[in-house]
Order: structure tokens, then sequence, then C-alpha cells
């Protein structure tokens, strides 16, 4: 796969499109109304007493999960990274048999409900927001088959529908809690224009009932399940099962926590460590691939969040590679949700760490090659006298506006819109599509990590970035951008978020006229 868009794609490049581009965080999450309502109904349905109670149980659940992912020693995790084959006798202390091998957490029907109410509103923005990104990223990327690997109540399904609500014909479902299971069936009831829909206890049941040519799919997730599982060993296991499963893409989610880091960190290089390590096999070797091989593309990279396919640069630095998406909370969430002593929010910040990898070879585009940029001086020349003439009719107008919005209630959340069934489904109408310009995959797209930090005419940014063309090693810099030298990337950079791309080009690599840089003196966020 030499390149995923045309060679004349980088050139058409504006500072409006690669703006756009470049946008991949979302400022406020709103959950779809037709989940809210789904959600508000399974709950009345239910009625289950003590809902606090439960609720708080289950966070105490995950943090048992995140005490147990800790314990596991360094050593035994780098061991069994570099050579997951070896039997490592500590490695099965943690062990707990469930259905998904081994799992430190079985949901029965009180967890269940606590789920829904407390933690699926928020685990389907996460996902949402992945996948969005996805989209952008791949544009002429549409699964039509899709496994969900520890599905639970079918956030990541309800994520799928709505950023390829086309193109799905099939979703396997992957989960062991029969209680789950009933609760994500019972929150599709009605719904219209379903693909057809399979769930499996685990992965053996899985490859049992489908034909040896309908195992690959498209797209295959895992989202907050690989925490679940306390051995490293088995982690392992499941992520080369699940890779074997993928034709395309493989995207796995975990909590936004230095142990969520770790997690997704070790498979991301394991993932990519073996398909190096079957590249070169297969040049060393003059043997035939086998037939059912033939058609899948070599090697692996990675899609996001990391600009490069070589060692995590954030590793062993006391810091951690993570990312938030915030969202308004549901009436549910509201409900039954405990503040330490001070007023719930109306809004909750869902902190979160993926990778999403694709088979193939990483295309090599720079977004800034063969774009030129005025500097601040240059404007001014150019600049027209006129268009500093400034019209008082439009700003009395527009402070009128602003007065009757103060008048207006401010309290009010999106997600306060009534949840109830009364009405015709079919005037909920999918939100429009908002234009937007995507951002190939080339290493020239750096990674803002943390916030950005506006110092008067200056933006310091935290930026993970390719320093090779093939993107096969990574840094972690701090970049300023000054509104003299560059006023369109400077502007641009003000705009930025926590989780956006930032473009960079090739001569970057070779002498650092586009942008100043500097080492960070500490890997600790701006």
């Amino acid at each position: 796969m030499a390149s995923l868009m045309p060679e004349t794609a980088r050139k058409v490049f504006t500072a409006e499109t690669l703006r756009s581009a470049a946008k991949q965080s979302e400022r406020l999450h709103v959950v779809p109304l037709r989940l809210r309502r789904a959600i508000k109904r399974f709950l009345r349905e239910q009625e289950k007493p003590n809902m606090k109670r439960n609720v708080l149980s289950l966070s105490e659940s995950f943090n048992n999960i995140k005490d147990v992912n800790s314990m596991l020693s360094t050593s035994t995790s780098k061991e069994l990274v570099e050579d997951p084959l070896k039997s490592k006798d500590q490695s099965k202390r943690w062990k707990i048999e469930t259905s998904y091998g081994d799992t430190g957490l079985k949901y029965r029907d009180d967890e269940t409900v606590a789920y829904v109410a407390s933690r699926m509103p928020a685990v389907y923005s996460a996902c949402q927001r992945i996948l969005r990104e996805v989209r952008r990223r791949l544009p002429g990327f549409a699964p039509t088959r899709v496994l969900d690997f520890g599905s639970g109540t079918g956030s990541v399904m309800w994520a799928m529908r709505e950023v390829w609500p086309r193109s799905l014909e099939r979703i396997n479902l992957v989960e062991p809690s029969k209680s789950m299971q009933r609760a994500g069936q019972s929150l599709l009831l009605g719904l219209k224009d379903l693909p057809l829909i399979k769930s499996y206890d685990n992965i053996q049941a899985l490859t049992q009932n489908l034909d040896k040519s309908e195992r690959e799919h498209d797209l295959v997730m895992a989202s907050y399940v690989l925490g679940e599982v306390p051995s490293l060993k088995d982690r392992i296991t499941i992520v080369r099962q699940l890779w074997d499963l993928t034709r395309d893409v493989l995207v796995l989610v975990e909590p936004g926590t230095p142990q969520g880091f770790s997690i997704i960190s070790q498979m991301r290089s394991h993932i990519l460590w073996m398909e190096k390590r079957k590249c070169r096999k297969s040049h060393d070797s003059s043997v035939e691939a086998p037939k059912d091989r033939e058609t899948r593309k070599s090697g692996a990279f990675v899609v996001a969040p990391c600009a490069h396919d070589g060692a995590c640069p954030l590793e062993s630095t006391g810091t951690y590679c993570h990312f938030v998406q915030r969202l308004e909370r549901t009436t549910s969430q509201r409900a039954y949700k405990r503040s330490k002593g001070e007023p719930l929010r109306g809004f909750e910040d869902e902190k979160f760490c993926f990778v999403v990898l694709r088979r193939g070879q990483r295309p090599r585009q720079w977004p800034l090659d063969g774009m030129k940029f005025d500097t601040l001086k240059e404007q001014q020349a150019k600049r027209n006298p006129e268009d500093l003439e400034v019209d008082y009719d439009d700003q009395f107008e527009s402070e009128a506006e602003e007065e009757m919005l103060d008048e207006e209630d401010q309290v009010s959340y999106n997600s306060d819109v009534p949840e109830t069934d009364a009405g015709d489904r079919d005037e909920e109408l999918e939100e429009e599509e908002v234009e937007e310009s995507p951002a190939d995959l080339g290493s020239g797209w750096g990674r803002i990590i943390f916030s950005p930090m506006r110092r008067g005419r200056q933006v310091l940014m935290d930026v993970c970035r390719a320093t090779n063309r093939d993107g096969s090693e990574g840094a972690f810099e701090r970049v300023v951008i000054t509104q003299n030298k560059n006023p369109t990337l400077h502007q641009q950079a003000k705009r930025s978020f926590w989780g956006d791309l930032w473009p960079f080009s090739g001569k970057d690599l070779e002498d650092g006229s586009t942008l100043q840089q500097e080492e960070p003196k500490s890997l600790k966020p701006l």
C-alpha cells in the first residue's frame, strides 16, 4: 500500500483545510438523544433498589482491578513483551477463571444496571471520539464486518452506527456476561436499519461458528476490557488472536490511567514487533506464504495517536500519553453518581488511552511540504486599508444580541432534552455531517500531548512526532510557534487543543526552519 491519498493531495492544503484536518478533539460531546432514551427506558424497566450504592460498588471494583494491574512487575512485563511465548510462573498468580480466560470482574445484574446508568455514556463518548478520528484519517475506510471484543452493553456498536451508519453489514459481539448481553439487546429495541448482530461468549465460540473465510473483520475493537485481564501473558494471547481476526484496522482502548497507558503501550509494541519479525522472515526465507495469507497486507503501522512506529518516547518518563473527552452528563448519571461534598457538575471528563493499528506500510506524506506562509511583515504589507474600518452598526447589533442571551436561562444542558419515547422515531434525523478535511497518514502529522500554553505572541506545545521520513522513530518535543515568524500557524496553534494533530514539513527534520523547537526541560505537562 503506497498511500491512502493521491500524491497531489498534499498540495491542495490551504490554511483553512490544514486547520480542519488537524482538528481531531471535540470540546464537549452530547450523547445522542436515541441512546439517552434507550438508557432511561432500560433503567425504568429494571427498577433496581440502592442504585447509588451499586454504582459506588462498581467504581470500587474498577479500582481493585487497577491495583492488581499495578502489582505486575516491570521486569516480567518487559520479558513477556519481548518473548510472549516464554512461560513465567509469576504472571499466573493473578489468574481468575472466567469465560474470557483470565479476568478480574464478572458482571451480574446489579453491576450491569449500574454500568448502564453510570459508565456507558462516558465509554460511548470516548469510543465515538476515537472512531471519528479513524474515519477522518482513513477517508476511504468504511467497515462492513466488525468485531467488538468485550462488547458489554454495546457502547462501541452505538458509536459505530453514528460514525458509519450506512456501511455496516455485520457486527460480531464477544461478551461472556449473559447479563451484559441481555442489557445490550434491550437497549437496541425499537431501532431501525440495524446490521446483522451476532453474540458469542468467547473467541473460541466465534471461530467455531464462522467459516474460515468469514473470520476476518474490517475493524476489530477491544474497549475497556484488557485491563480486566490481570495476567499480561493472557492479554498478549488475546491481542494476538484479535490481530489474526483483523483484516484491516485494530483499535484498543483503555482508561486514561498509568495502568491503561502501560497496557496500550505493551500491546502496541508487541504487534509492531511481531509484524516486523514476520517481514524479516519472509524476506530471508524463500518459502512461499500460505494461500490464506497471500491477500493480507504485510507489516503494520500506527494510525493514531502516534505519528511514528518507534518506541514510545514517554515510557519510563514519569508521565503517560492519554486524552480527555468531555461529555454532558445524562439524567441517569446526574441522578446516581455521587460527588465529594460539592454539587455534581453538568459534565464529566472521560480520560482514555488508545491505539489504532492498520495492516500495511505507512504512507509518506508531509502536510507542509510545498506550502509557503507569509510572515507578519509580509501580511501587513499586503493589508488593504479598507480592512481596518470598523462597522459600528454591526457592533451595536451584536451587543444587543448578547444582552438578549444574558436574559436566557444559562443553567440548562442539552442532555436535559426530554428522554421520553413519545413522538415518531422517524423524526430522529441524523445530524448533518460537518465538512471535514481528511488528515493523511504521513509521518508529518504530530500529536499534541497535554494542553498547549499561550504566552502573548507565543504558543508552546508538547508534540509527539516522527524524527525521520519513514516514521520508524519518534520523539517528544516542545514546539514554540511565534506570531512574527508564522502568523498563519500561530493562529492555528491558538485554536489547537489537547489531542489535535500538528503539521510538519520534511524540512523540519533537517534544520527546523519552519518552527522554533526546544527540548523540554522535563516531560511534565505544560
